[in-house]
Order: C-alpha cells, then sequence, then structure tokens
C-alpha cells in the first residue's frame, strides 16, 4: 500500500514537470510552499536529474523553482495575515500542519525579525513554514517577496545540484534500482518518508499536549 502510494506520489512529480518543463518546477514548488505536502526534496532533484541529461538548465531550473517558492510563500503569507493563527491551527491538520511546526516558525520569525524570512528559506522543515508568522505579523508584504526569493535560490539550485550529479552517475548506479535510476528513486522515497513520517508524529504529539 505504501509503496503504491510513493509510486503514484513520485509519478506525479515527473509526470508534471516532464509535461511542463519549468512551468512544472514553478508548480511544484509553489504548491510545496503553500504547505501541501510535496516536498521540495522531491521536485528540485528530478529537475536536477533532467539538467544532466540535457533536459534543464541548473540556474533557470532553480530560478523556477525559488520563483515557484515565492508564490506558494505568498499564498501562505496572505492566509497567515488574513485569518490569523487560529485559522491555521483549526484547519492546518488537514495538510498534515502541526502546532509544534508553527510553534517552531514563531520562535525563529520573532527572534530573528524580518530577516528570517530570508534565513528560514535556507533551512529544511522552518522554510516550509515560515510564510505564516511572516503574514501574521503583517510583515512588510515587498519586502517578504524579495527575501523569499533570495533565500529560496541557493536552496533549489542545491536540491537541483544533488540531482544533476547523481544523474551524472545514473549508469553505474542504476543497475540497483529497478523502476528508477537510484539517483532519482532514493531521493523520492526517503523524501516522501521522512516528510510524512515527521508530520504525522507532530500531530500525535498535538493531541497529547
Amino acid at each position: 500500500m505504501v509503496a503504491e502510494i510513493l509510486t503514484t506520489i513520485s509519478g506525479w512529480v515527473v509526470s508534471v514537470i516532464s509535461h511542463l518543463g519549468y512551468g512544472g518546477i514553478v508548480l511544484l514548488m509553489a504548491i510545496e510552499s503553500a504547505n501541501i505536502p510535496l516536498p521540495s526534496e522531491i521536485i528540485m532533484p528530478f529537475a536536477g536529474y533532467l539538467v544532466s541529461i540535457g533536459q534543464f538548465n541548473l540556474w533557470w531550473a532553480g530560478f523556477f523553482g525559488a520563483i515557484g517558492c515565492v508564490i506558494g510563500g505568498a499564498f501562505s503569507y496572505w492566509i497567515g495575515m488574513i485569518g490569523g493563527r487560529p485559522l491555521i491551527e483549526k484547519y492546518g491538520k488537514y495538510i498534515l500542519i502541526s502546532h509544534h511546526d508553527l510553534d517552531m516558525a514563531d520562535r525563529w520569525f520573532k527572534k530573528h525579525g524580518d530577516i528570517t524570512a530570508f534565513v528560514g528559506r535556507l533551512l529544511p522543515v522552518i522554510r516550509t513554514f515560515i510564510s505564516f508568522p511572516a503574514g501574521i505579523s503583517k510583515m512588510n508584504f515587498k519586502k517578504f517577496i524579495i527575501y523569499s526569493f533570495l533565500g529560496s535560490l541557493p536552496f533549489c539550485l542545491l536540491l537541483a545540484y544533488v540531482g544533476k550529479k547523481l544523474g551524472e552517475n545514473r549508469e553505474v548506479l542504476s543497475g540497483y534500482f529497478h523502476k528508477f535510476d537510484l539517483a532519482i528513486g532514493i531521493i523520492i522515497l526517503a523524501g516522501i518518508v521522512w516528510y510524512v513520517w515527521r508530520h504525522i508524529k507532530n500531530m500525535k504529539k498535538d493531541k497529547h499536549d
């Protein structure tokens, strides 16, 4: 059952990027940054794999990944600004957003201020939820967009570069993985399993608190 779900999700990611090109990267990274459970650890490495076979350019892949992050982050910012934390706490559980995640993002934003919109985008987990406290605090929107892009760009480039390097060695690695090159398959499986496991664990913590 789990294997089928993983295969379906990873296959969909691959299909979207393969058919829509850079637009697919923008769409998927926007979804991820809008807090829908779709890990960037799957999206950008596959884009990097396509760089390794000559379909994408690394810098453009990173650029459009960052654009997607900004779009999705702006959506989350708007929700935080309009609905505040109560709205997020009420409905966030349906997309695996836990109180633990929100608390962590809140602490970062209160401690470091506006610059967190930049620094937070460089950090796993924090980057996914940092847009909410930015919106709740009504951070200057123009500054939020600029910081979000500048922080997202190196993150997306790094993941794409990892996928590129693994893709360049696909002939050495592919014999160990039947359906996908190991370069893509391991990242897809590990990314989904870790992402979902972590969020479910935090949701369970919320119930006991």
